[in-house]
């Protein structure tokens, strides 16, 4: 088998297992806003590269993409920078990081409501200590 054969035999396997899938299995694949190009070379039962150096398949793939987009399977491509870079969903660290920061702004807050009210406890007991100092009553 040469070449050409090899790379329409690629093409063949790719389009019939785009058109086997549903949308559930692609959501299972979106990894950075796209799908796995490691799972789907594995599922093909082709090497990755199939997937970048042979234009048809690069095509198809492309084209799958973009339907999936459309259909809201996969994230929408940002529209800023490089144009062709696909916008990441928030990590599970990202909204950890999220939850984890709003959790410690408030106990940063009640801290601060606190550190205030020992501040003017603290004054009424300055207030008591220059009285005494003044009568000659404080003890040494």
């Amino acid at each position: 088998m040469n070449g050409q054969e090899r790379a329409e035999q690629n093409l063949v396997t790719f389009q019939s297992w785009a058109a086997s899938q549903d949308e559930g299995t692609f959501r299972d694949m979106v990894v950075r806003g796209q799908l796995s190009r490691t799972e789907i070379a594995k599922v093909c039962g082709f090497a990755k590269s199939v997937l970048i150096q042979n234009p048809r398949v690069r095509a198809a793939l492309k084209a799958l993409e973009d339907e999936l987009r459309t259909t809201g399977v996969l994230p929408p491509r940002a529209a800023e920078g490089g144009g062709d870079q696909p916008v990441s969903p928030p990590t599970p660290h990202a909204s950890a990081d999220q939850i984890r920061l709003k959790r410690l702004e408030a106990e940063n807050a009640a801290l601060r409501a606190e550190l205030a009210d020992l501040r003017e406890r603290l004054q009424s007991y300055r207030v008591m200590e220059d009285v005494l100092s003044a009568t000659g009553r404080l003890p040494r």
